[in-house]
């Protein structure tokens, strides 16, 4: 009874996710457009952070209990997710073009950074200076992406609006508030299941926890991708990501001393390598195409198979 009633919670989770995601990506777009912000811009700010709420949950959660496996894993595992899985999918679905600001700045940014992560886990632990130095890292991130709004605002046209602001913000607050309910559900429902069948902690954190705090980014992604808006498909992952290390492992780091256990050091060098792959593909393309996702899969899959064996 119990594995048909987490079977059902996790089919409800994905709905949820689904609808929030197609009306998030709707009432941020619109809102974008509204004010004259590109989308690159609201890729990289609203949506990113907004879809990178459940990663902030649960692993600012983890760190106050003291749980390294979900805390690291949980961020260094949606990390690896948003890229091979998420931009593979999305990618698999229609050709992506790429920003230029994304290839020259964003992407080896976040190369950088998820340096400095596996860096200053060397020692085993992501300290209250670390988490400072991350904190830092992130407003000059902020500063950074203002400056580009600013820069940016004069070039985007006014286009048509067929809804007003009010109920264009309301689209994406509803669409916030289901996905973050969503993935919530998705989460409890899959770590369940995944107990229920004996997969072990450090597999949980890695994979069943960081994919559940992934969705959001995934539906978003795809749902982006599917309406055209490849900005907001690629901005939503790299932005992500760079939140997902800068702000929800500097916030932890701020609160309490975070473990960052031997195990997690090749992890972290798998998200490197990710983030290289992504930006080299762009690089050379200028845009990601099918068999780019076919190759991001693929990785994904064998680091999915090294899993296992551990």
């Amino acid at each position: 009874m119990e594995l048909i009633i987490q079977i059902v919670l996790l089919a409800v989770g994905f709905v949820m996710l689904v609808k929030g995601a197609d009306w998030f990506v709707d009432g941020s777009s619109a809102v974008a457009r509204r004010f004259g912000i590109p989308q690159l811009v609201i890729g990289l700010t609203i949506v990113a952070m907004g879809t990178s709420a459940p990663e902030a949950a649960v692993s600012i959660t983890a760190a106050l209990q003291g749980n390294a496996e979900i805390t690291i894993g949980n961020i260094v595992g949606s990390n690896i997710l948003n890229i091979l899985i998420i931009l593979g999918l999305s990618s698999l679905l229609c050709n992506l073009a790429v920003a230029k600001s994304t290839i020259r700045v964003e992407n080896p940014f976040m190369i950088g950074i998820t340096l400095v992560l596996l860096v200053l886990g060397l020692d085993g632990t992501i300290s209250l200076l670390d988490g400072i130095v991350l904190l830092i890292l992130f407003a000059v991130y902020l500063s950074y992406l203002f400056w580009m709004a600013k820069k940016g605002h004069e070039e985007v046209e006014e286009e048509a609006k067929s809804r007003s602001l009010l109920a264009d913000l309301g689209f994406t607050v509803l669409g916030l508030v289901l996905i973050v309910f969503g993935s919530n559900v998705t989460v409890d429902a899959a770590t369940a299941l995944a107990l229920i069948f004996g997969v072990s902690e450090r597999f949980i954190g890695l994979t069943i926890v960081a994919l559940g705090t992934s969705l959001p980014e995934l539906f978003t992604s795809v749902a982006a991708a599917r309406k055209g808006n490849a900005d907001i498909a690629i901005g939503n992952i790299v932005g992500s990501n760079i939140f997902n290390i800068l702000f929800v492992v500097g916030l932890s780091g701020l609160i309490v001393p975070v473990p960052f256990v031997e195990g997690f050091i090749i992890d972290t060098w798998v998200a490197v390598a990710a983030a290289v792959l992504l930006a080299v593909m762009c690089a050379v393309r200028g845009k990601l195409v099918r068999w780019h996702g076919a190759v991001m899969l693929a990785g994904y899959a064998a680091y999915f198979a090294w899993l296992l064996m551990k």
